[in-house]
């Protein structure tokens, strides 16, 4: 009986810091670079969330190095090119 309350507490603060960096994640992306890049970048947040090594009921999962391995993955969808005389300035 402890245990498995033990386990659900886990469970639910995992679930709570999953949804709190998720939810940052979202207004950051929204604000900068709107609400399109936005949508695609809850699924890439969602699938590098399914690709980390912990097991989901690990209490030690790392939803920051999910969110930056989202963000790279934004990084390269918006880039944006330089314009060409910042080349030839140099």
């Amino acid at each position: 009986m402890y245990n498995e309350s033990f386990s659900t507490t886990i469970y639910d603060e995992q679930m709570h810091l999953e949804d709190r960096e998720l939810s940052a994640f979202v207004r950051a992306v929204t604000e900068l670079y709107g609400p399109e890049q936005a949508r695609i970048s809850v699924r890439d947040w969602l699938d590098e969330s399914d690709l980390m090594d912990s097991p989901p009921l690990s209490e030690s999962r790392d939803w920051r190095s999910v969110t930056i391995a989202a963000s790279a993955r934004l990084a390269d969808r918006v880039r944006v090119p330089l314009p060409e005389r910042m080349f030839l300035a140099a």
